[in-house]
This record gives C-alpha cells, sequence and structure tokens, in this order.
C-alpha cells in the first residue's frame, strides 16, 4: 500500500472511532421580557443537530425551572403541557417559537429586562452521552415580537 493510501486509510479510521457528539447550533436565541412579579416566560430559537439527537433538558440561574413544553390546539383550547425531551432530526432545524415547542422558564428569581441577556443551559443526548450548550440568550420586548401572540399560562 503506498504511503498515501496508508494516511486516508488512518485519516478515516480515526474520525469512524471519534465519539458522535450532536454538533447542535443554536440561532437566532430570545426570551421574552417580564415585568415585575411575572414568574414564568419563554424562550425560543432554532436548534439544529448534525447527528440525530434529543434536547433532554435546560436550566438558568434566572429561573428554578426551566421546561421543554409544547403547544397543541385541542378543539377550540390551546393546550400546554411540560414534555420529557425533544428530538433533534440530523440535519433539520427544529423551530421554538410563540404557540409552539419553547422553553418555559419558570419561578424567575427577577424581572427580565429588554436589552440584557440570559444565560440558558442546553442539554442533548445522542448515542448516549450527554453535551451541555451555554447560551447566551438576548431578552426582548413584548412589542418588539414577531407576530405568534401572546404567551399566557
Amino acid at each position: 500500500m503506498k504511503p498515501s493510501h496508508r494516511l486516508v486509510l488512518s485519516c478515516a479510521l480515526f474520525t469512524a472511532c471519534l465519539p458522535a457528539w450532536a454538533q447542535v447550533t443554536v440561532q437566532e436565541p430570545w426570551v421574552r421580557g417580564t415585568v415585575a412579579e411575572q414568574k414564568g416566560t419563554g424562550m425560543f430559537a432554532r436548534i439544529t443537530s448534525a447527528q440525530p439527537a434529543r434536547l433532554v433538558s435546560a436550566s438558568s440561574p434566572a429561573a428554578g425551572i426551566v421546561e421543554i413544553h409544547e403547544m397543541t390546539m385541542q378543539g377550540d383550547v390551546m393546550r400546554m403541557r411540560a414534555i420529557p425531551g425533544l428530538d433533534l432530526p440530523a440535519g433539520k432545524p427544529v423551530e421554538l417559537k410563540p404557540g409552539g415547542l419553547h422553553l418555559m422558564l419558570i419561578n424567575l428569581k427577577q424581572p427580565l429586562e429588554p436589552g440584557k441577556t440570559v444565560p440558558v443551559t442546553l442539554v442533548v443526548e445522542t448515542g448516549g452521552k450527554r453535551e451541555s450548550i451555554e447560551v447566551k440568550v438576548p431578552v426582548r420586548t413584548l412589542a418588539g415580537q414577531a407576530a405568534g401572540g401572546v404567551h399566557k399560562h
């Protein structure tokens, strides 16, 4: 075997032995600003994973609890519930948006002011391994939101 072929084969074998980390990207994250005494708000973003993965949890020092939520229509009523995880199909963006899938920040420790950022940690699982992704999420005003309606709980 030629030395150049051995190098190609060695590189291919090395790459095949690397862990299958999710290689997750989080685009256009934002969290809805709050007013005094408001204890919850939503976080939205577009999440894409290079490998099949699953968002299994999230946390933030700004909130006592962060849950993965979905909103669905049941008859004429919009229902929201926590879900245990969110599948991230390989190469397909998953939209977290008002009125649909989102992260819910609950038991806020203080109001979230527009113009500030909130640290959020996403935990993604792929191939039985977990990876933490730190995201600095900008806070936006309700008036500055894209269409999607008011997020009520």
